[in-house]
C-alpha cells in the first residue's frame, strides 16, 4: 500500500451501503460546488489549488531565511493560535522524536506562544528564553488578536533586552497580511523579513502557506515532499466522481451518519505523535460544520491509553457517536518484547510479538468491540507516518471538509460565532468600544 485508503466496513451495520451511494450526487455537487467556487464562502477557496500554485521563488527565499535563522537559533518561538500554528504544530509533532526537547536535534526545537494566556506558561517560556539563542515567527492576519498579540509583545521585548534592538529584528520573522495590519505595519517599520497569509486561504486552512511551511522547515522536515504529497492526494480528489475518492467516501459516510443521528465524530489513533493531528482536524470540521445549529461535534482518542479513561464510555455510554480510526501500516522502528525466563508477569506469550503487532491487536480489538457496541467505525489506513504522507492527509481532510460542508448544507469557510466570546472578554477588560 502507498497511499491513503478508507474502508467503510465496520460503519455498514448502522448505515447501509445503499445510502452511502445515495448520497452521491450531494457530495459530487459539493466538489463541483468547491472547484467553481459559487457556493457561500467563495472568497476562501485559494487552499483548494494551493499545492500547485505556491510561488517557487517564495519557497526559496523561505528556506534561506530559515538557514539564516537556524544557524543562530537553537529555538523558535512560534507565535500563534488556532490555524496560525495548530497546523505546524501537528505536521512537526508527527514527524520529530517524542523526545525531540531532550535529544537536541539538529534542526532548532519549535515552542509556542500565543495559543494561550496563562501567566505560568510564559514565565517559564521567559526562563526557558534565558538559557537559549532564540529567534520568533509571530503568524497574524491582523496582529490584534489578543492571544497571539499580548505573547508577542512579551517576546519581543524579552529578545530586544537580550540581543539588543537591532539584533532582534534579524531574529523575527512575521507572516502576515500582504498590506495592512498592524503586525504588517510593525514588520514594515521593524524591518522584518515577512510572508504573506493569502486573502483567500482562511486560517485552518493555511496549513501549506508559509504559515505552516516557515515552522515546518525550521523544525528541519521536508517541506516539498510534503507538498507533493499535498499535490497527489489534490489530483486524486480532484479526479475522481465516484465513492472510489477518498474525500468523497468520508464526507458522505460521515453525513449518512449525522442523518440517522450519530452526534460525535471522534478521531482515533494508536499512535501518541498524531495527537496533534486530532487537535488541527478538530478546529477543520469544528468551525467549518459546527454552525446554525449542525455538524458532528468533532472530538479524539489515543489508544490504547484513552481507552482506560473513556473506553467505558465508548463502549456502553450513550449511542451518539462515530469513530474514524487511522491506522498507520508500518512503524519507524521494530521493538521486541524481551524474554524473562522467570515471567512473572505473565506476558511471555507476547515475546514472539513486535509492540507494533500488539498494538495493532488491541486496535483490532478495539475496533470489533466498538462495532458490536454500537459504534459505526471507519478506517483510514496510511502506509506509515512521514512527510509525503502528513501532505496527503491534510489535503484529504481539507478537501474533504469542503465537501462535507457543503453537503450538510452550511458555509465551511466562515466562523462567526468565535467572535462572541472576544466581545464578552473585551467589555471585562475595559477595551475602549466595548
Amino acid at each position: 500500500m502507498d497511499a491513503l485508503n478508507i474502508n467503510i466496513e465496520h460503519a455498514l451495520a448502522y448505515v447501509s451501503r445503499a445510502e452511502v451511494d445515495a448520497l452521491l450526487p450531494e457530495v459530487v455537487t459539493a466538489k463541483r460546488h468547491l472547484l467553481a467556487g459559487d457556493a457561500a464562502g467563495s472568497d476562501f477557496l485559494g487552499w483548494v489549488d494551493l499545492p500547485e500554485s505556491i510561488d517557487p521563488e517564495m519557497l526559496n527565499r523561505l528556506k534561506a531565511d530559515v538557514a539564516r535563522l537556524a544557524d543562530k537559533s537553537r529555538l523558535m518561538v512560534v507565535v500563534g493560535i488556532g490555524g496560525s500554528y495548530l497546523g505546524a504544530r501537528m505536521v512537526i509533532e508527527a514527524l520529530q522524536s517524542e523526545f525531540a526537547s531532550m535529544v537536541r536535534p539538529s534542526a532548532p526545537y519549535i515552542v509556542y506562544a500565543g495559543h494561550t494566556l496563562s501567566e505560568d506558561y510564559y514565565a517559564q517560556l521567559l526562563q526557558l528564553l534565558d538559557r537559549e539563542d532564540y529567534s520568533v515567527c509571530v503568524i497574524s492576519k491582523s496582529g490584534t488578536t489578543t492571544e497571539p498579540a499580548v505573547a508577542f509583545r512579551i517576546v519581543k521585548a524579552h529578545l530586544e533586552h537580550k540581543y539588543g534592538i537591532a539584533e532582534a529584528a534579524s531574529r523575527i520573522v512575521a507572516i502576515t497580511d500582504a498590506n495592512r495590519g498592524a503586525l504588517h505595519d510593525i514588520a514594515a517599520n521593524e524591518g522584518y523579513p515577512a510572508y504573506v497569509i493569502p486573502d483567500n486561504v482562511g486560517g485552518r486552512f493555511s496549513v501549506l502557506t508559509p504559515v505552516g511551511l516557515l515552522p515546518i522547515a525550521m523544525a528541519g522536515f521536508d517541506i516539498d515532499r510534503m507538498l507533493q504529497g499535498a499535490r497527489d492526494m489534490r489530483r486524486r480528489c480532484l479526479d475522481c466522481d465516484t465513492l472510489d475518492n477518498p474525500a468523497l467516501m468520508y464526507a458522505a459516510v460521515r453525513n449518512a451518519l449525522y442523518r440517522k443521528g450519530v452526534k460525535v465524530e471522534m478521531l482515533v489513533s494508536c499512535q501518541p505523535n498524531l495527537r496533534y493531528l486530532a487537535e488541527w482536524w478538530k478546529q477543520l470540521y469544528g468551525e467549518s460544520e459546527g454552525k446554525e445549529g449542525r455538524g458532528l461535534l468533532p472530538h479524539s482518542l489515543t489508544i490504547t491509553t484513552d481507552l482506560h479513561s473513556m473506553g467505558q464510555y465508548v463502549q456502553q455510554g450513550e449511542r451518539l457517536m462515530m469513530e474514524t480510526f487511522i491506522r498507520v501500516a508500518k512503524p519507524c522502528a521494530t521493538v521486541p518484547v524481551p524474554v524473562d525466563e522467570r515471567n512473572l508477569d505473565g506476558i511471555n506469550y507476547l515475546t514472539c510479538k513486535t509492540l507494533t503487532q500488539i498494538n495493532d491487536c488491541a486496535a483490532d480489538g478495539t475496533v470489533a468491540a466498538h462495532v458490536e457496541g454500537g459504534v459505526p467505525v471507519l478506517q483510514i489506513t496510511v502506509p506509515k507516518v512521514d512527510e509525503y504522507v502528513v501532505g496527503q492527509l491534510i489535503y484529504f481532510f481539507e478537501f474533504a471538509c469542503g465537501v462535507s460542508g457543503y453537503t450538510l448544507g452550511v458555509n465551511p469557510f466562515d466562523q462567526p460565532g468565535v467572535e462572541f466570546y472576544k466581545k464578552n472578554m473585551f467589555h471585562l477588560l475595559g477595551k475602549p468600544g466595548f
